[in-house]
């Protein structure tokens, strides 16, 4: 009699809820989904975004989709060149003439 009520015992605390398959499958993906934006973070050497240092990133240098990324602080600035900025004739005037030595020396003349 004493080895029916273990059997018995044991069938009655086996966990019969449908719900907690997808509890675990919600944890799982929490992981991978951390596992994988890490990941993206260090292929893209992208690890400065997380440091106190202050930088400057420049994404795809004198292209038309250039993009200009600073960091001051706490503060992330992201500057993009648009086709309107860089028509310098509506905006700003000449103000003097800049020329390069020989020996690289750069000498700058106020208009």
């Amino acid at each position: 009699m004493s080895r029916k009520r273990r059997i018995s015992k044991f069938s009655r605390e086996e966990d019969t809820d449908p719900l907690s398959v997808i509890v675990n499958l919600f944890d799982v993906a929490m992981v991978f989904a951390v596992a994988l934006m890490v990941a993206m973070v260090m292929h893209m050497n992208m690890t400065e975004v997380f440091t106190q240092e202050d930088y400057t990133i420049v994404k795809n240098p004198g292209k038309d989709n250039m993009e200009i990324i600073t960091k001051e602080g706490n503060k992330i600035n992201k500057y993009t060149p648009s086709e309107e900025q860089s028509n310098t004739s509506s905006k700003g005037r000449r103000v003097g003439i800049a020329y390069e030595l020989e020996n690289g020396e750069i000498i700058y003349i106020p208009e």
